[in-house]
């Protein structure tokens, strides 16, 4: 086995280990809603949690995982991991574009105080969320028809592979290319832009805070308004920050591979490699949310602490009253 491969198996298996109980922590933990984030915000949280938990069920367990511990088994059969390639498809489109909805609604939050009461809301988030989710899972239904089988062995068909006409026929071309912007390329732009605009706002209204401070007396008091724009603010850059860098080398591999055309079986070696670790560090992203949620939200370290010793209290309490 070649050195990429085994790293792949090492950062595949860490993945499906961490990635399933991190994510189910985030959703109970955001779900009890005691983390002290709005209605809103805890509602995209949890679906941004939920959508990686899908994909580190069906791209990295069921998918990557079985083909190297399990080879051959029936999740390699034509027709079921034709279904499970749409459903990863569709997951990692809504763990993107979810990343995306939150982004947009901490921008608006953030920059447009006007339009915050209207659309910084639970049931906008909902609205919004299970729109996205409906149109993007309604989106990758075509690429049940670009895989056919690679082998077949008495009469029952093996493994999938694209169809050739995926690669050449201009409708299937066309659809590449809109499968590519719409995931990640548009969402990699959008978030930059609305992050940058976030920043600008920032840099305006910090001068203009400290200006009316400096004209007022007892300017070093502290500003609550202020202190909830800088938690949201660092929760924002955090997770939209995290998502460029580790999306970073996919987006670089689609701008190659957009622009020179080439077949991925036309691949070198070297650019093999470049590829298995874009996608690797692609399907860490899954994992990395909870870990920022321990590290900037202290209600949500609160809830996990409670969460670990609830086990350990009920026992202690449930021997002493044995004992009694």
């Amino acid at each position: 086995m070649l050195p990429i491969r085994y790293a792949e198996k090492i950062c595949y298996t860490f993945i499906a280990i961490i990635g399933v109980p991190v994510n189910l922590v985030a959703i109970m933990n955001l779900s009890r809603g005691k983390c002290g984030l709005s209605t809103c915000t805890t509602r995209y949280l949890v679906a941004m949690a939920a959508a990686d938990l899908l994909v580190v069920i069906t791209d990295v367990i069921l998918w990557k995982i079985s083909w190297y511990y399990f080879p051959g088994s029936f999740l390699d059969i034509t027709p079921v991991c034709t279904v499970m390639y749409v459903l990863a498809r569709a997951a990692t489109d809504c763990s993107v574009w979810f990343t995306v909805t939150f982004t947009f609604d901490r921008f608006v939050a953030i920059c447009w105080q006007k339009l915050k009461t209207k659309y910084c809301t639970g049931r906008t988030a909902a609205v919004v969320l299970a729109t996205s989710c409906i149109l993007l899972c309604s989106k990758n239904i075509p690429f049940y028809f670009t895989l056919e089988p690679g082998y077949i062995i008495d009469n029952v068909l093996w493994y999938c592979v694209p169809i050739p006409a995926y690669f050449s026929e201009p409708r299937w071309v066309g659809f590449d290319w809109f499968d590519m912007v719409l995931t990640p390329l548009l969402p990699f732009a959008v978030i930059l832009l609305l992050n940058a605009l976030t920043v600008r706002h920032i840099l305006v209204a910090s001068r203009v805070i400290k200006r009316l401070k400096g004209e007022s007396k007892g300017g070093n008091g502290s500003d609550p308004e202020m202190e909830s724009r800088r938690k949201s603010v660092i929760l924002l850059f955090t997770i939209s920050g995290s998502f460029i860098l580790l999306w970073l080398i996919i987006v670089i591999y689609l701008f190659y591979y957009s622009i020179t055309g080439i077949n991925p079986s036309d691949y070198s070696d070297s650019l093999y490699q470049f590829t298995d670790v874009g996608f690797m560090l692609r399907n860490l992203s899954c994992c990395r949310n909870t870990f920022i949620y321990g590290v900037t939200q202290s209600k949500f370290r609160e809830q996990l602490k409670s969460a670990v010793k609830y086990p350990v209290t009920s026992i202690v309490q449930l021997i002493n009253k044995q004992n009694d």
